[in-house]
C-alpha cells in the first residue's frame, strides 16, 4: 500500500494542514453538510484522523493507515483497518457512505465504487468529497504532485469522470455542491458554498440509486 505510506508516516503534518487552513477546512465540511444525511448508520471509507467522519456524524471508518485511525478513534470513530477496494462488511450494512479526498488515492476507482454500492442499503447515499482535476486548485496540486508527500501517488480525477464511474456502479441520481475558490493557503473566511460544479475546486456529490 505504498498510497498509504505516507499518511503512516506524516500523520502530525496531516493535521496540520486542517489547523493550518482552519477556513478552506470548514468550507469543505459545510459543504458535504449540505449533502450527508443526518440520520442513519454511516461508514466514511478512507476515514483518515476522522476530520471529517466525527463532525458529520458518521458512526465507522475504515482506513489502511493505522496511524491514522489512532487520531480518528479519539474521535470517536468505531474504526476498521482496510482497504476501500475490500470492504469487511456485509451487503446493505450502512445508510451512508462518505468518502472524502479518498478517491484520488484508491488504487481502483471502479471497484472502490462498487464496494460502497454493495455495502449500503438500496436507499442509502454515497456522498463523496474531492478536489476536480479540472479545477485551478486541482491543476496546482497536479502540477507539483511530485513535492507533496501526500499527493505523489494520487490519480485526480474530474467530476465527469466520476459520475460516469458512478453510473457504471449503479447509481442514477447525482446532487453536487462545490466550495474553495480561492488557493487554500489564502482563504481566511468560509468561502461560499453553491450548488452544481464547475467553479469551486472542491466538489462533492451525493449519490443515489
Amino acid at each position: 500500500m505504498p498510497k498509504a505510506e505516507p499518511f503512516e508516516s506524516h500523520t502530525e503534518r496531516y493535521e496540520g494542514w486542517f489547523e493550518e487552513h482552519e477556513a478552506a477546512y470548514q468550507s469543505e465540511l459545510e459543504a458535504l453538510r449540505r449533502l450527508v444525511p443526518t440520520t442513519g448508520y454511516g461508514i466514511e471509507i478512507g476515514v483518515g484522523s476522522a476530520r471529517f467522519a466525527a463532525p458529520l456524524g458518521m458512526q465507522v471508518g475504515i482506513d489502511p493507515a493505522g496511524k491514522m485511525l489512532e487520531y480518528a478513534r479519539e474521535r470517536e470513530i468505531e474504526v476498521v483497518k482496510g482497504v476501500a477496494e475490500s470492504l469487511p462488511f456485509k451487503d446493505g450494512t450502512f445508510d451512508t457512505a462518505l468518502i472524502v479526498t479518498t478517491i484520488c488515492f484508491v488504487d481502483d476507482i471502479p471497484q472502490t465504487l462498487t464496494e460502497a454500492a454493495r455495502v449500503l442499503r438500496p436507499d442509502g447515499a454515497l456522498v463523496i468529497g474531492y478536489i476536480d482535476k479540472n479545477s485551478p486548485v486541482g491543476e496546482v496540486y497536479q502540477e507539483t504532485q511530485s513535492q507533496n508527500p501526500f499527493y505523489r501517488e494520487a490519480v485526480f480525477v474530474s467530476t465527469e469522470e466520476l459520475v460516469e464511474a458512478l453510473e457504471t456502479a449503479g447509481f442514477t441520481d447525482f446532487e453536487f455542491v462545490q466550495t474553495i475558490y480561492h488557493w487554500p493557503g489564502e482563504i481566511e473566511k468560509a468561502e461560499p458554498i453553491e450548488s452544481g460544479y464547475g467553479e469551486g475546486s472542491f466538489v462533492g456529490i451525493k449519490a443515489t440509486r
